[in-house]
């Protein structure tokens, strides 16, 4: 979650078109003081977790960050965040981790790996549904759409020793993106299916701006390959469906 009004903005009008009520309460780290935000903002919109560990959540979010080519305990807020995986597991019905933070919720609770990507895996693919009748995945029929955008990757191999962890959809390109554990108290998602029409669009012009050679253009996102026409939103719906299952999960007696 480096460029946090960008996340705020997207989960904001993601959880906007659900249908369900939501109270969104943002956390912040004692151990990370972030570069891309004011502290202005922070200190107006941002709690400590520990303001807020005794008063409970129905559900709990864990974004990305720009750390993924790190080893996981390089980080430097590597101990705070872990408290936080391990106090999630009783103290919400469901998180959910986005990305890096699928990467570090898999490899904490469970022991995988990830793998540096010879590229960036950068665009929006097309998922396979594995578990269609599971609550997450009502009303959808196959398959859904989802950005990604990592340098890093779990492998489906590393999962052959983990009965209690259910591959839920994975794509020929871009690999696994949605793994559910802990009895489906915890939904790990490599992809930004949360993301907006533009946000990658704004990375790209990002890496554009800095000079990256090593990002491409994203795949199956802009109109014939064009980044001066309007990128296509075509994992808009699937992206609603999904929170709106996973709150209705959460809502059940």
């Amino acid at each position: 979650m480096p460029l946090k009004e960008v996340t705020e903005r997207d989960f904001l009008r993601l959880f906007s078109s659900v249908g369900i009520a939501v109270d969104i309460v943002w956390l912040r780290l004692k151990t990370h003081t972030p570069k891309h935000t004011s502290a202005e903002h922070m200190d107006a919109l941002y709690s400590y977790f520990d303001s807020i560990e005794n008063s409970g959540l129905d559900g709990l979010i864990i974004t990305g960050a720009p750390v993924e080519q790190l080893n996981f305990e390089e980080v430097t807020y590597w101990p705070e965040l872990t408290g936080i995986f391990d106090w999630a597991r009783t103290h919400t019905r469901s998180t959910i981790y986005i990305c890096w933070g699928a990467q570090a919720g898999l490899y904490h609770h469970y022991g995988i790996p990830k793998y540096p990507l010879p590229t960036k895996m950068f665009g929006i693919f097309q998922q396979q549904i594995l578990l269609p009748r599971h609550p997450l995945f009502q009303g959808y029929d196959k398959s859904l759409m989802m950005p990604h955008s990592r340098h890093t990757e779990i492998c489906l191999t590393d999962f052959e020793g983990h009965p209690e962890l259910q591959i839920a959809a994975i794509s020929p390109e871009s690999g696994v993106s949605i793994v559910i554990g802990n009895d489906g108290k915890e939904v790990f998602i490599t992809g930004h299916i949360e993301y907006d029409a533009h946000t990658l669009d704004t990375e790209y012009r990002r890496d554009q701006a800095l000079g990256r050679t090593d990002v491409e253009l994203p795949v199956h996102y802009y109109p014939n390959d064009n980044p001066h026409e309007e990128p296509l939103f075509v994992w808009k719906d699937d992206a609603i469906k999904l929170y709106q299952n996973w709150l209705k999960c959460l809502l059940e007696p």
